[in-house]
């Protein structure tokens, strides 16, 4: 569970950094006893389709590593946007697309390799450019995403997958084959592994991105985009240089006028 419990002092330092005193939060979260520390006085919520959320109730809500499983992630945000009274603040944080790149690549050579063939055994995941716009469909206010990567060694390619399990990170993809993997492949697997992604003194290093996504529901008090044409400033003027036309033939230089 170390990185769901990285992910919450995380969670807890980005709240610390609001001039807001929340009393209303909720949790989203399928481990209550880890994320529970982060927010003693919050409404645990378990993952769900269907979030057990009613409308403007909180003034906060935490989404916690768990919409990258979603069945449909901008449901989540927007049923998270609709619990939340004007104002109020969303955090999510989940898992992004360079989560576990090596395994991904390993696994698909290994199986190419063995099995003639590819198999879904790493859940897609959304990258960091797109997950702005989905708080934007999903209706929130100011949306900003940004990510942490961790590095994380490990002895031996079996050891990751334990540690993968005991997280709740296996694979769930319905589309998995369903008949236990042949022995030779994750041979196979980890030969690749070794030879691609070991550290300097032998470990196997595996990447987790976690991307952290923030939003506000609507309300009028919030700061708002000024029209397109209303500057009263040119940019120019703001960098103190002068202004000129590009050249089309050579769009590093300008024409001088």
């Amino acid at each position: 569970m170390f990185l769901q419990e990285r992910a919450a002092d995380q969670i807890s330092e980005r709240l610390a950094e609001v001039n807001r005193r929340f009393t209303r939060p909720a949790i989203v979260t399928p481990f209550p006893d880890i994320w529970a520390q982060c927010l003693p006085n919050a409404t645990i919520v378990a993952e769900a389709d269907t979030l057990d959320l009613a409308a403007g109730a909180h003034d906060l809500i935490v989404h916690a590593l768990s919409l990258h499983w979603s069945n449909d992630p901008v449901g989540q945000l927007i049923q998270c946007q609709r619990a939340l009274e004007p104002d109020g603040l969303f955090l999510g944080v989940l898992y992004g697309g360079r989560t576990l790149h090596e395994l991904r690549a390993a696994l698909a050579e290994a199986e190419s390799q063995v099995l003639g063939g590819l198999s879904p055994r790493v859940a897609p995941m959304a990258e960091l450019r797109d997950l702005g716009g989905l708080l934007q469909r999903a209706g929130f206010a100011l949306p900003v995403a940004d990510c942490d990567s961790v590095t994380v060694t490990y002895q031996t390619l079996t050891n990751l997958m334990h540690d993968l399990r005991a997280m709740g990170e296996g694979n769930a993809m319905r589309q998995r084959h369903k008949a236990p993997s042949q022995k030779r492949l994750f041979s196979a697997a980890s030969d690749i592994y070794k030879a691609n992604f070991i550290n300097d003194i032998g470990l196997l290093s595996a990447t987790f991105e976690t991307i952290f996504l923030t939003g506000w529901a609507p309300a009028p008090t919030q700061q708002q985009p000024l029209r397109p044409g209303s500057a009263t400033t040119r940019l120019a003027d703001a960098l103190g240089v002068a202004e000129g036309l590009l050249d089309s033939k050579n769009p590093g230089k300008d024409s001088g006028t």
